[in-house]
């Protein structure tokens, strides 16, 4: 029996997490050529972060190529791509590394661009700057809104950057921007993000990109690989091996 690529990530986050933070370079790749579009991503990233309506961490965008008797259709799932050179960091009012939002550097989350929830003033400024549609304003909604009661699920707290966060009235994270995080609570705990463990096609690829022997280094240098907007200059962490070119069906 072929072995599981799970299981060779997981010993791959096993042995990444025994390196200083500094050293690790968190990094995710999707073959799209696998993806069947189930959307089982979105769903489990939605339970695991407890989301509320219309706000998608991993969305799954549907492109159709070509013309008949050849048309394609290309499935490309988009998280937040934790770019290296993020605008929507120089587009938050509230700077720098105990501000709202920045470039970690330090412990589990080094390498992505977190959320302060406790600094976010709720500003939207940050929204429109990401290139990536990756970053939307929570607006308090409920699944439950418009029926007699509001079911119990929809107050169970999310855990995401190490804190519980009820869901409870005005509480934050509500008024606050929000966006996919690579699950660096589960990280924490020698878990695979959400997205990557959740998925049917096995397409995703996780792990610290800077260990030449992780499987994500290996499907890296085996594969040509593009990112989203290239031209944006981001330097984003997330790339993507496709058939086609992907500046042509996400502009």
């Amino acid at each position: 029996m072929e072995r599981d690529i799970l299981v060779t990530m997981h010993e791959d986050l096993e042995r990444a997490l025994r390196k200083p933070a500094g050293e690790r370079r968190w990094a995710m790749l999707l073959d799209l050529r696998k993806c069947v579009g189930c959307h089982a991503c979105t769903i489990a990233c939605v339970s695991e972060n407890k989301l509320p309506p219309k706000l998608y961490y991993r969305p799954v965008y549907e492109y159709e190529s070509g013309k008949y008797p050849t048309p394609a259709r290309t499935f490309l799932p988009r998280p937040c791509m934790q770019c290296d050179k993020p605008p929507c960091v120089a587009a938050c009012p509230v700077k720098g590394a105990e501000g709202a939002t920045w470039k970690e550097t330090k412990g589990m989350a080094a390498g992505t661009v977190p959320i302060n929830y406790a600094k976010c003033i709720g500003c939207g400024k940050c929204v429109p700057a990401c290139p990536y549609g990756a970053r939307t304003l929570d607006d308090g909604s409920y699944h439950s809104d418009g029926t007699p009661e509001l079911e119990k699920y929809e107050t169970l707290p999310s855990f995401e950057y190490g804190k519980k966060w009820p869901r409870v009235g005005k509480n934050l994270p509500v008024g606050n921007a929000r966006k996919c995080h690579f699950c660096t609570h589960r990280l924490a705990n020698g878990m695979l993000p959400q997205c990557i463990t959740s998925c049917i096609g096995r397409i995703g690829y996780f792990g610290d990109e800077s260990d030449a022997e992780s499987l994500i280094a290996k499907v890296r240098k085996a594969n040509k690989l593009q990112v989203l907007k290239a031209k944006a200059g981001t330097a984003p962490r997330v790339y993507y091996v496709a058939r086609e070119k992907l500046e042509v069906i996400y502009g």
